[in-house]
């Protein structure tokens, strides 16, 4: 009888030890419909805690058609069919009947109603679950593209599991946009996840110079650090400093507090709240034995406050030198959330030398800013500086020839769709205009008032005001578009920290045209040595045959044609308003007094001087840029206190000899 349960007790437990590989080899010749069917209530109603398993399952049977199957499942776009439990693809959602798909096969397999199918809806959780398993396939994918994609979802969610395969999908990666992300992903997620300290500490270090977003909120985790007290140092904790109480980094009251917060020390019981307890333990006119006609003293009250505390009616009040005592009783630090010193260690220097970059980097941005600043002044400036110099007229009107070149390059924006034609178009035509206008000013009020400064500074005023109230009648009070084509839309990046935007790019480039091709006309042409003629001694030049009506009609509508091209570019990245000349007018004089009235040269190094010098009182006090106007001017007064003829002086009228 012994013998016939032994040999039963064997028979089940080898029947037993059998089966689960039976159900594996089962499993695992089984069709992708099958897999799902032998787990159809998790598929159908997938959490969190329990989609793992069906997720295994699918990896480990290696089917062709399991990627296709978890991307329709995470897009929510898997049905089953109520009358069998048949998982199915459904051809077209919004069509009835609905057409049923094979999920292997792609085929038909027949309709239904909606009402015949469930559309199965895992929640956001799920959804994430699914998503990770769907890496794996995607990362062995064919597809470059679908690698990368693969790729940023590593990065939006990074596990412990994405590294091996990161880096054994490094040792065989032959594309090289899929191989740069990987090698700028890696670093971080052995950070993260890797076991030894050294590996870690290799990765940190290979980050060094990188002054990438990414690679300093990689690092800055690491250097976090919480704030602790105890009895004395602890050896097993990273710790980055140790606080002394009353220092620059905590004071006294946070420290007690500290101590109140753990349970280390009684609550420091303020006056007020002392009072208060006094009052609501009054009987008989006494407190703790204390009559209430002598507690005007404050030694007084402690004496019946701590009667109080000896009977149990109020709470123990530390003094001064039992608050002193429990801090010296206790040690007060901060430590690294990060363990491991090394790791720290590397952290710190690699984070502090990135640092370093960034601060030279900005110092290029923010030269780069006051470039792209001045570039601007020096095109709304130099028409104004001829026109000064040589005539010495201050045209309060400029800057409405700045906006007029805007409009003109709106209105020709409106008729010919076309954005880089119509700027192509827009700029000579801009010139065309507003040197009609400027001519058209001189001839009419000008030239009637050379040598009368305070009335051509009130007529041109009148002139600005008018040219505006002309503007909006015509155009109306709202911005008007002035869109930049699209190879001027975006920027240029050096890295995360330097970026110029192409429209900047573009003005710089203008206004070096500009500045070489004014030099060649000033230098180099007949009308350029009329011109300096007249500025340097308009008597002698009259005497030459030279005609200074003339050269005063050309000089100041071009000029002012120069300042419509300035008011094409500004109009790109500026709002095309009415008033847009009146933001460039007060720039523009600074820029001319600066550099030296009637020279192209000191106009451009005047806006240099004024370009760079705003940007910088700009980034030394970003949170009013109202400042930056106040102190320029303030710089500009104080600047022709010593200058004031400007960096580059002219002889002649335009000096005032």
């Amino acid at each position: 009888m012994i013998r016939i349960l032994r040999a039963c007790l064997a028979g089940l437990i080898l029947s037993l030890s059998v089966m689960p590989a039976a159900f594996a080899q089962e499993e695992e010749g089984a069709d992708l419909q099958a897999l799902l069917q032998s787990r159809a209530d998790l598929v159908a109603d997938a959490s969190r805690r329990t989609v793992g398993e069906v997720l295994e399952l699918l990896v480990e049977s290696g089917l062709a058609e399991v990627p296709q199957f978890l991307a329709t499942w995470q897009a929510r776009e898997l049905y089953q069919r109520d009358s069998d439990g048949l998982f199915v693809y459904v051809e077209d959602p919004d069509a009835d009947p609905l057409t049923l798909l094979d999920i292997s096969t792609g085929e038909v397999i027949g309709t239904a109603g909606s009402r015949e199918v469930s559309q199965l809806r895992p929640n956001r959780g799920v959804q994430g679950v699914i998503a990770g398993a769907l890496v794996q396939f995607q990362l062995s994918s064919e597809d470059p593209a679908e690698r990368l994609q693969a790729l940023a979802a590593i990065e939006d969610d990074p596990d412990e599991s994405h590294l091996p395969l990161l880096r054994e999908m490094l040792e065989e990666e032959s594309d090289p946009a899929v191989r740069s992300a990987i090698e700028t992903l890696l670093p971080g997620l052995i950070i993260a996840f890797a076991d030894s300290d050294a590996d870690r500490v290799a990765a940190i270090e290979s980050l060094a110079g990188n002054v990438s977003l990414d690679a300093r909120a990689t690092l800055n985790p690491l250097l976090t650090t919480r704030r602790e007290v105890a009895d004395a140092l602890p050896q097993e904790l990273n710790i980055m400093q140790v606080l002394d109480p009353g220092s620059a980094e905590l004071s006294v009251d946070e420290a007690y507090q500290m101590l109140v917060d753990d349970g280390l020390a009684p609550a420091i019981v303020s006056r007020a709240d002392q009072r208060a307890i006094l009052a609501e333990n009054v009987v008989d006119g006494r407190v703790g034995g204390v009559p209430v006609a002598e507690l005007g003293d404050y030694e007084a009250r402690d004496r019946a406050y701590g009667a109080l505390v000896d009977a149990g009616l109020a709470q123990p009040a530390p003094t001064e030198a039992e608050i002193e005592a429990a801090l010296d009783a206790h040690v007060f630090f901060d430590a690294y959330r990060e363990p491991s010193s090394a790791v720290t260690d590397a952290a710190r220097a690699t984070l502090d030398g990135i640092e370093t970059r960034v601060g030279l980097f900005r110092l290029l941005d923010l030269s780069l800013d006051g470039l792209s600043l001045a570039s601007i002044y020096f095109l709304a400036a130099i028409g104004l500086a001829i026109t000064f110099g040589v005539m010495g007229v201050i045209n309060m009107a400029h800057g409405e020839f700045i906006m007029i070149g805007a409009y003109t390059g709106y209105v020709v924006q409106t008729i010919v769709p076309d954005y880089t034609l119509s700027i192509m178009l827009a700029i000579p035509l801009a010139f065309a205009v507003t040197f009609g206008a400027g001519v058209a000013m001189e001839r009419l009020v000008i030239r009637w008032l050379y040598h009368r400064p305070l009335e051509t500074l009130l007529a041109t005023f009148g002139i600005s005001i008018a040219l505006q109230q002309i503007v909006r009648q015509i155009f109306g009070t709202q911005a008007r578009p002035l869109t930049p084509p699209d190879w001027l839309a975006g920027s240029v990046a050096i890295n995360d920290v330097v970026s110029i935007s192409s429209i900047r790019i573009a003005i710089f480039l203008l206004g070096a045209i500009f500045f070489v091709a004014l030099w060649l006309i000033l230098n180099r042409t007949r009308l350029g040595l009329e011109v300096r003629a007249v500025t340097q001694n308009p008597a002698m030049a009259s005497s030459m045959g030279i005609n200074p009506d003339r050269i005063n009609m050309l000089t100041f509508g071009l000029g002012s044609g120069i300042a419509g091209i300035a008011g094409v570019a500004i109009g790109l990245f500026a709002q095309v308003v009415p008033d847009l000349g009146s933001n460039y007018i007060v720039q523009s004089f600074m820029t001319v007094v600066v550099g030296g009235v009637g020279n192209i040269f000191g106009t451009l190094f005047g806006a240099l001087m004024i370009g760079s010098l705003q940007k910088v009182i700009e980034w030394l006090n970003p949170s009013n840029t109202l400042a930056a106007q106040t102190y320029m001017i303030l710089f500009v007064i104080l600047f022709i206190q010593f200058r004031p003829r400007g960096i580059i002086a002219l002889k002649g009228r335009a000096a005032g000899d």
